[in-house]
């Protein structure tokens, strides 16, 4: 092995037995970050990059990866799925540590890839196949498709306008990964008698459910307004990637509606887990439920 990539492998094995995954996700995210904002100044301006060009960017030009160790089996306008077969330092690190790639490839370089793809823009999702993953095969399936943030919104409005209707206080949330709709719901609190029943509470149960897990990495909660306190502690203890919601707290407050005004981003802010948070998404459309 050339002596470079022995050092990326020691050096990993260091970070592992040293640092929490966390600590390794963030401080991945953050030179990947810092990395755009030396490099790609104009990242994020422009109205979209297309999968193959963030594709481009992360591996050839961030990673330096040779084009033949990155094989395209599909490709669109949307969507581009690959086969990583380059040697990876944290797969041989995790090969000598005896550890699952399944789990410690989720829990350092998921969040990490999508915080890099976020920049470009975050209608960018990245995803892994933990079924297609090395060393349990000979290469590891990957992906960056497109999702549609408004078009995802407007199905969360739905729920929104269906809560009113049966009587509870108009709000709608939506889980995805990925082309996957995982969660649809709205609130039940009024209907139920049970005030914990917010819209996210019940999206992200049914999240769960669908997938068979309580880690919703990779997923992303909609909802036509900004999660409460405890619907964005919910999106924290169920590992979302993402919040993205239309209205915010603070506006939907003025308009006289009971919020607790603290914002999602305080709560991620004092949470030991990386979660983007991205607001008014079809801004005018949600502020419309609640006027």
């Amino acid at each position: 092995m050339p002596e470079n990539f022995e050092s990326k492998v020691e050096t990993q094995i260091d970070r592992l037995k040293r640092c929490s995954y966390r600590e390794i996700e963030k401080e991945v995210a953050q030179k990947r970050i810092d990395w755009i904002a030396k490099n790609c100044p104009e990242a994020g301006k422009q109205e979209h990059t297309s999968p193959r060009q963030a594709f481009e960017s992360l591996f050839f030009d961030y990673m330096r990866l040779p084009v033949d160790e990155l094989p395209v089996l599909s490709e669109t306008d949307t969507e581009i799925v690959w086969r990583s077969l380059n040697r990876c330092p944290t797969l041989e690190a995790c090969q000598r540590l005896g550890l699952e790639t399944r789990r410690i490839c989720r829990a350092i370089n998921e969040k990490s890839t999508q915080a890099f793809l976020s920049q470009f823009d975050p209608q960018l999702r990245f995803l892994r196949s933990y079924q297609e993953i090395r060393p349990h095969t000979d290469h590891c399936k990957e992906m960056i498709i497109r999702i549609d943030f408004e078009g995802i919104m407007r199905l969360a409005i739905e729920e929104a306008r269906a809560s009113r209707l049966e009587g509870n206080k108009g709000y709608g949330a939506v889980v995805v990964l990925g082309h996957d709709i995982l969660g649809k719901a709205h609130d039940t609190a009024v209907t139920q008698h049970d005030p914990s029943l917010h819209a996210e509470v019940n999206a992200i149960r049914q999240a769960v459910q669908a997938l068979g897990d309580s880690n919703l990495s990779g997923a992303v909660l909609f909802s036509t307004c900004e999660p409460c306190p405890m619907c964005s502690s919910l999106a924290v203890w169920a590992n979302l990637t993402t919040i993205v919601y239309g209205v915010s707290i603070e506006e939907t407050a003025k308009m006289g509606k009971s919020r607790i005004r603290v914002s999602a981003k305080e709560i991620i802010e004092q949470s030991p887990v990386m979660v983007e948070v991205i607001g008014d998404v079809l801004r005018d459309e949600c502020r419309s439920l609640y006027c």
